[in-house]
């Protein structure tokens, strides 16, 4: 056989080793189903999720079902936010495959897809005692390239449990349990306050609003002393936005000394008032409302002599009756609770009446006053001159008369 021959077998043999190691590849990459991109979680019934876990191992959080809302089981049951749980089973549902990668287990762990490795670890259960995984979904580490992201379905069929996709709608979930709870604890409007009361063991202050303005004054204050008008203004708006950072139940021997007290009295007669407790640099509030307008919001039938009411004094009944019902759900949604609020917001809560004044300005003392005219002395011609003698002693000297004669 001659060299050309052997250098096109050669050329051919080389062709069908690249073509069959480009095969092999492909053969392990190609699209899920019909090539489309499909839903990872499919068939799954939220009505029947008891519990979800997010993460893994000691840093799991748990969101029970409780009737129709979820909680966070590791901060005492606590209400969860419903948008933030909507929000999570959403994007879950949302995730689409895109191109299989493996289904041997084997291969698991160095895509970041086993629950001790992975980036997030989502799991839908059924609801306690006998608690089984419906569905969930393992989100592993990026593609090497940045095209995609490894996802695994968590399920009890390890046949579908085994496969890897890669995924290019992999969404960023919320992984600690402060995420699934809503932080506002009160948010009111500046120009709905009428005034505010703070009470603390230096003694008691009132803050109010001057009629039509934007200033703060104090109801008493001390002679010889003014209003620190910003620090006023801090104390007096606290609630305009109160958030807290941590919550727990009220426990019946609470070692927490509630000795501080911020009432907020609303211009509708709404009042919201904190009892403060500060203990080991953190601060804690127990919550209230109160509506104390107790007027009854009654209409006479027309029939008994009642009269047509305007459209004006048919929305103020109803703005009162919902300030009632709202001062109410607030008191029954807190009741019990205790809430850990940030630094920044516990000054403005816990400050003294001493923290608010300083000195007033003193007027300035009698001065010459440099621009002003000396009076005119009338001139007497029998007076004698005084000439300065330029020559004379500055100093007391006993030689000086000898000296002259």
């Amino acid at each position: 056989m001659s060299d050309k021959k052997l250098t096109i077998l050669g050329i051919v043999a080389a062709i069908m080793v690249v073509w069959a190691v480009v095969q092999s590849r492909v053969s392990n990459r190609t699209a899920s189903g019909s090539g489309e991109p499909v839903y990872l979680i499919q068939g799954l019934d939220t009505g029947e999720i008891g519990s979800i876990v997010v993460g893994a191992g000691d840093d799991a959080v748990t969101l029970k079902r409780e009737q129709n809302r979820f909680v966070v089981a590791g901060k005492d049951n606590y209400p969860a936010k419903t948008s933030e749980i909507n929000s999570l089973i959403s994007k879950c549902l949302e995730i689409k495959t895109q191109d299989f990668v493996t289904d041997n287990p084997s291969n698991h762990e160095d895509l970041e897809v086993t629950e001790d490795k992975a980036r997030y670890v989502i799991k839908f259960m059924t609801s306690e005692p006998n608690s089984v995984a419906l569905a969930g979904v393992a989100v592993g580490k990026s593609e090497e390239l940045g095209k995609g992201t490894y996802v695994r379905l968590l399920s009890t069929d390890a046949t579908l449990s085994n496969k890897v996709y890669t995924s290019s709608s992999s969404p960023w979930f919320s992984t600690g349990a402060t995420s699934y709870l809503d932080q506002e604890l009160i948010s009111v409007k500046n120009d709905d306050i009428d005034s505010v009361m703070v009470n603390s063991p230096s003694g008691p202050y009132t803050l109010k609003q001057q009629e039509g303005g934007s200033t703060v004054t104090l109801e008493t204050t001390p002679p010889g002393k003014k209003l620190k008008s910003s620090d006023a203004q801090s104390v007096f708006t606290a609630l305009t936005g109160l958030r807290f950072d941590d919550v727990k139940k009220k426990a019946p021997e609470s070692d927490l000394k509630f000795d501080r007290q911020y009432l907020c009295r609303l211009k509708d007669s709404t009042v919201y008032a904190l009892s403060i407790a500060q203990k080991d640099d953190k601060t804690y509030v127990l919550c209230t409302a109160d509506f104390t307008d107790t007027t009854p919001v009654e209409k006479a039938p027309l029939e008994q002599g009642g009269k047509v009411e305007s459209e004006e004094e048919l929305k103020k009944k109803e703005a009162k009756l919902v300030a009632r019902d709202e001062a109410k759900k607030f008191t029954e949604k807190h009741q019990g609770w205790v809430y850990e609020i940030p630094d920044w917001k516990a000054k403005n809560l816990t400050k003294a009446l001493s923290d608010l004044l300083e000195d007033e300005d003193k007027p300035a003392a009698d001065t010459e006053d440099p621009g002003a005219v000396a009076p005119i002395v009338p001139f007497d011609p029998s007076a004698e001159p005084v000439i300065e003698d330029s020559n004379a002693p500055t100093t007391e000297d006993p030689n000086a008369a000898e000296a002259t004669s």
